[in-house]
Order: C-alpha cells, then structure tokens, then sequence
C-alpha cells in the first residue's frame, strides 16, 4: 500500500473514530452524516439519526432552546459560531455536557448547503468547573466565617456597653479598617470602689490575632493594675513591666491615654488625672467655645525596660467634652489636607473640635463619625473614639443625632 492510499485510509479512519463528534446536517437541521464517535456518545444507531433526526432533537429541553433562539439564529447571520456550552440527551435517557462548533458550507456560488458541526466531550471539563464552584463556595464560606470570627473577636476586646458616670455623658465608637483583620485599638470606661471612674483609649501596634492577644492583655492588666495602684502614671509603669517581660522578643507595644476621673456633683462637671504613653492628646471641648489639646506625654508602652510616666489633671465643668480618639483618625489622609505628607493632622482635628464646640459626649461621637466617612479610601487604619461630658443646665451645644456606644 502506497502512501497516498494510507493517507486517504486514514483520513476516513480520523473522521469515523475521531477524539470528536462530527455530523454534518442540512440547513433545516436534519442529519444528513455523522460520525462513529458521536454514535458511541449517544448510543443510536447510523440508521436511527440520518435523514430521521434533527440535531437540535439530540439536545435537552434547555438546550433546544437556546439552539433556536440562539444558537441557529447567530449561525445563519455570522456563517460560524464556536465553543457553545450545550447537553445532548443520550438514547438511555442520560445527559453528555459538551461544547458545540458549527460553520456553514457554501456552494461555488456562495449559496448555503449544510452546516458542519463538531462536538466535543466537556464531561471532564464540566465536572472540573463543578469542583471549582465548590471550592469557591467553599472559600467564600471559610471567608465569612473569618469574617465573623474576626468580629466577635472584636467585640470581645470591647466593653459591650459603654458605662457612665452619674451625672455625666458618654459615648464611644470603633471603626475597623479591614474586616479581614482584628484591630489594634481599644477603650474602656469601669467603676472603682471609691465612686472614682477608670478609662482608657489606646493603640496596640500591628493587627491580627497577635495584636488580639497584646489587645486583651493591655486591657486586663489596666483594669488590675487600677485595682491594686490607681494612680495613672503607676498604671501605665505597670503595663510597660508586663508588655516589656511579655513581648520585648516580639517587638510588641502599645500607644495609649489612662485616666482617673471623679465626678464633681456640686459643681456637675469632673476632674480626671491622665497620663499618657505615647498616645495622641485628649481635646477638651469647653463650654465656652474653644478647644484645646490637654497636655500629656510619655513613651510608647512596652517599647523599653523601664518608662516614667507624669499625671496631667483635667478639669471639666458644665458643658465640657473630654475627646479621646486614636492616631488612625489624624493620620487618614485626604485631598484638602495642608499637611505635607498629605495626613489630616492634629491641627485640622483642633479646627474641628473649635468648630463643634461647645457640644456633648453623643454630639462629639456623632460628628467624628461623620467626618471619619469623609476620608473613604484615606482611612487605612482602625480609629477608636470616647467622650465623657458634663451636661449643661442651660445647655446651647451644637448636638446632633445620638451616637451609639458600639464597637
């Protein structure tokens, strides 16, 4: 045998027992050819399709469709079309996924003749695209239980319900930058035995489980070193010891503002005696209108062996507002800011205090909370604000909407 008849041998041999489907139909659909390969698939005989059998016939309810509304429409107007995901319906009655390509052949003088159509097996490729919805579903799964894993993680690292002092206002918020990830910041206002208050607003550095841990420990061990010392400046000398012992391998610390405050009934407002450890300084909204940093310093918490911390008394009257807020809101950065680093800025936030002033714990929340939805994209780091206010008799604050005390 020469080698242009093997050739046509196997040219004949490629076409019946092709890797592929091949048929060949008339423009009406019906089977004029097909080859050995789409037989086996469907299980029909030559005789049982050709001349008897549309192609469209061979496909599901669905997919018989989508052929005449679609499918066949775009074919007759485009000559071709390729790669149409579609179900033949077997002679048993099972369903076969393939992906369907069919072209239009023309005569000598361009009129249509019959449509040749090649089919190929996407079992394999379906059952593929199966596992990975499922793996993507399952993903999405895993991220909400993240998700929601990260926020009562969050919560608990949060006082359920902000406490107040007789007589006084209160009112905090926390927005989290990632939802992805635990925050670093947290705040706490507690009742001692003496009829004294305990707060505290700070910023552990870093996220995630291990700013959790540093978070939680921060957190306890202020409550405790209150109980024992409540003295701010010796509370803070406190945490430094046990963050220092804890984490110095780790490189772990932490920003934050801790006071002591006593409410003064027969004047309405209170006093609170603040150290701070490295952390942005309180504002005080006053009565008459102005606002003004409150003067703390001190180190980072945990960042060295040993730290002295100093006390700075603050003294609130009627109308007042104490703000506490972490650095996550001076350093979001926006468009309009003078800064040349393009970070919002504790000058600006003195502006805004002056401008809101004088106000209430609820109004001061309020609107840091609308003015921390100005910054979109320029807020990448979590922010956590408190305010404890004394109330006004004759009160003409500038109030707004009641801010809720939550995480």
């Amino acid at each position: 045998m020469g080698f242009p008849a093997l050739l046509e041998d196997n040219l004949e041999d490629l076409y019946e027992n092709a890797p592929c489907g091949n048929l060949s139909t008339l423009l009406d659909g019906t089977i004029a050819k097909i080859n050995g390969t789409m037989l086996a698939w469907l299980g029909y005989t030559r005789e049982e399709l050709v001349g008897r059998r549309r192609f469209s016939d061979l496909l599901t309810g669905g997919g018989r469709i989508y052929y005449e509304t679609h499918f066949a429409p775009m074919l007759a107007m485009q000559g071709e079309i390729g790669g149409i995901s579609l179900e033949l319906r077997t002679k048993d009655g099972s369903r076969m996924p393939v992906l369907v390509t069919s072209i239009v052949k023309a005569g000598s003088e361009g009129q249509p003749q019959l449509i040749r159509t090649t089919v190929f097996d996407a079992r394999e490729r379906r059952a593929y695209e199966r596992e990975l919805l499922s793996a993507r579903r399952a993903a999405e799964r895993e991220d909400e239980r993240l998700r929601q894993l990260v926020s009562k993680l969050q919560r608990s690292l949060l006082p359920a319900v902000l406490q107040t002092p007789p007589g006084l206002e209160t009112a905090a918020y926390y927005r989290m930058a990632s939802t992805d990830e635990v925050g670093g910041d947290f705040y706490d206002l507690f009742p001692l035995d003496d009829g004294r208050w305990g707060f505290f607003l700070g910023d552990v550095s870093g996220k995630g489980v291990e700013a959790a841990a540093v978070t939680a420990l921060a957190r306890y061990t202020l409550r405790a070193a209150t109980v024992y010392n409540p003295d701010p400046a010796a509370v803070l000398h406190n945490l430094n010891t046990v963050l220092w012992q804890e984490y110095r391998a780790d490189a772990r610390y932490c920003t934050v503002v801790f006071g002591i405050l006593t409410p003064t009934p027969a004047i309405g407002g209170f006093t609170a005696v603040i150290a701070s450890g490295g952390h942005p300084e309180p504002l005080l909204l006053q009565a008459d209108g102005s606002a003004n940093y409150q003067r703390t310093k001190g180190r980072i918490v945990g960042a060295f062996p040993t730290t002295q911390y100093t006390n700075t008394t603050v003294v609130a009257n009627p109308g007042d507002t104490l703000l506490l807020y972490s650095d996550g809101l001076t350093e979001a950065r926006t468009a309009s800011s003078e800064t040349s680093d393009g970070r919002y800025g504790a000058a600006a936030l003195a502006q805004f205090a002056a401008d809101l002033a004088p106000t209430n714990a609820a109004g001061a929340v309020a609107a840091v909370i609308d003015l921390l939805g100005t910054f979109g994209a320029g807020l990448t780091d979590d922010t956590a604000v408190m305010a404890i206010s004394a109330p006004h008799s004759h009160s003409t604050d500038k109030e707004s909407a009641p801010a809720p005390n939550r995480p």
